[in-house]
């Protein structure tokens, strides 16, 4: 990889049980190596202000706290894994100076450049974030075919259940990304998915977002409010906020 991608996907949102919902949007990731220096897009820039661009303080700590790839090598040291030969960072960019995640990855490659462990970054809406570290348990490679596991302790949307597992499946290939993740909790969860091709990030490209998908991560936000209105108009129950777990990341 010797420059930023984008990966101009599609989002899908399945919910399980008694109330259904689904939902499909575009959406625009961003995937680069934050350890490295190369030319980008002048309408693209890291850690200063830019059409498009990604800062270290919005990943890796609480948000707008963050340290970047600083924080990913001090979990990985501190559940005795490993430290990654080369780290992907794949995240919704900041445009025009906003942005919201709900669910960024840390993509942490061996020597051979096999992808060894994940770190899923979600954020809610009321302002919290926790990480969960997935992998294999016994290291080896991370394959389209494993689902790792694990236990749902952050409280995301107030029209699902805290308890519960996930369970992540990652297609990182050369030309294109796929992820799911099945959240299951009794007779309930979801579905959620992030698929879409690899391509050089361009500032064509980020002007073609732009055009296709107006304010970027404000659009986002928009749009959970508008499927949680759908929800709580289909009957959906309603759960407040707990506090959010003490550890900033679990396995």
């Amino acid at each position: 990889m010797t420059r930023p991608e984008h990966i101009p996907g599609h989002t899908w949102h399945g919910r399980k049980g008694a109330v259904e919902n689904a939902f499909r949007y575009s959406i625009d990731y961003v995937l680069l190596d934050p350890d490295a220096e190369y030319d980008r897009p002048r309408l693209f820039s890291r850690n200063r202000a830019n059409l498009a661009g990604l800062r270290d303080s919005d990943h890796g700590g609480a948000p707008k706290q963050g340290r970047g790839v600083e924080w990913l090598r001090e979990v990985l040291s501190a559940h005795g894994l490993p430290g990654s030969d080369k780290v992907l960072l794949l995240a919704q960019p900041r445009l025009l100076g906003h942005v919201f995640n709900p669910v960024s990855f840390w993509l942490c490659h061996d020597a051979q450049d096999r992808l060894r462990v994940v770190v899923a970054e979600v954020s809610n809406t009321f302002g919290d974030r926790h990480s969960y570290l997935v992998h294999r348990d016994d290291l080896e490679p991370i394959t389209a075919a494993d689902s790792l596991r694990a236990r749902k302790i952050f409280h995301v949307s107030p029209f699902q259940p805290i308890e519960g597992g996930y369970d992540f499946r990652f297609d990182i290939r050369p030309d294109r990304i796929g992820i799911r993740i099945d959240f299951t909790a009794g007779n309930g969860g979801l579905i959620a998915t992030l698929t879409g091709p690899r391509k050089p990030l361009t500032s064509r490209g980020i002007l073609t977002a732009c055009l296709r998908r107006p304010v970027g991560s404000r659009r986002v936000l928009a749009l959970i409010f508008w499927q949680a209105l759908k929800l709580k108009l289909k009957g959906a129950r309603y759960r407040r906020r707990p506090e959010p777990p003490a550890a900033e990341v679990s396995r």
